[in-house]
């Protein structure tokens, strides 16, 4: 679609994607074994914008509907059994 502003951000750990205020549209996850589970605040420290649980040794696409998760910054805070998370926002 000519004109998106979508974007994509890799993350491999816990942290700050330092894009600053964004709207979660997609989730992309690789887990490994064990008990996945990826957790995304509103920043550091505030309230928990996504919370999932995953099956162990795959790779999930999470859809956020509609408009998306409006967020201050797209922070992982959990990111238990997990290879990486691709997170694509505007």
């Amino acid at each position: 679609m000519a004109g998106s502003d979508l974007k994509s951000k890799r993350l491999a750990g816990t942290g700050s994607a330092a894009v600053g205020p964004a709207r979660i549209r997609q989730l992309q996850v690789k887990t490994t074994t064990g008990s996945p589970r990826l957790v995304i605040t509103d920043g550091d420290g505030g309230s928990i914008a996504i919370d999932v649980d995953l099956n162990a040794s795959d790779t999930h696409s999470v859809n956020i509907p509609d408009e998306g998760l409006r967020v201050s910054d797209i922070y992982v805070s959990v990111f238990t059994a997990c290879t990486s998370v691709t997170v694509f926002y505007s």
